[in-house]
């Protein structure tokens, strides 16, 4: 394989690493058929077990969240595999919290702020999603 062979397969691999698992610019979610909530954030989730939102959810995950926590929710070990997450009140702040402010360690993102992208009704189709695939395993 001559040089310019490697630099091909070395762009062709990169590209398919950084857009394996969506694109890499958070997606706002269209949660049509969904119940508004309205300005004030909630502080559980009113989708728990709706179907509608559950697949909603899916969508949405799939689309901001899969790069990094894994496709159905199965982390690869990028980062924490929400499977596990706490799926009652205490669950629900954290995750809340999570997505609306992202992480930063040490100036370092590790995960973006979705407030602002996602709404209020998005982020809870997405929790609803991620409940359905909880496990204790």
């Amino acid at each position: 394989m001559n040089k310019i062979q490697k630099l091909g397969l070395t762009v062709l691999l990169s590209t398919v690493f950084a857009y394996g698992h969506g694109d890499v610019v958070p997606q706002p979610v269209d949660t049509k058929g969904l119940k508004p909530l309205g300005k004030e954030w909630l502080e559980t989730n009113p989708y728990v077990g709706n179907k509608k939102a559950i697949e909603i959810g899916k969508h949405g995950y799939e689309e901001n969240c899969a790069r990094c926590h894994g496709l159905e929710v199965v982390s690869g070990g990028i980062a924490p595999d929400l499977r596990y997450l706490d799926t009652g009140a205490d669950g629900d702040e954290w995750f809340m919290e999570r997505i609306r402010g992202g992480a930063v360690r040490n100036g370092n993102v590790y995960m973006p702020p979705f407030e602002g992208i996602l709404s209020q009704e998005a982020m809870w189709a997405i929790r609803s999603f991620i409940v359905s695939k909880h496990t204790e395993e």
